[in-house]
């Protein structure tokens, strides 16, 4: 899965387009390497997203395409 697609999905990010252009602006790294929103997501994946002055790192324990509101956070562990 694409990874603007699954920041949208796992719900660290509110939209698609703001998640594609965190990528494209280098504020989302995928083990320790900025990425583009293109980037497959795999699991043990560590995505660090940087959003003003806050930084959040997370695992990726789970990739699937549709989850319910209630399961999102079942995707990712906060690390």
């Amino acid at each position: 899965m694409r990874l603007d697609k699954y920041l949208k999905v796992s719900r660290l990010i509110k939209r698609r387009t703001v998640a594609n252009e965190a990528c494209d602006n280098g504020r989302v790294s995928v083990n320790g390497r900025p990425v583009k929103a293109g980037y497959e997501v795999k699991v043990g994946d560590r995505i660090e997203i940087s959003m003003g002055p806050r930084t959040v790192a997370v695992e990726v324990l789970q990739v699937a395409e549709t989850v319910r509101k209630d399961d999102a956070c079942a995707m990712y562990r906060e690390v």
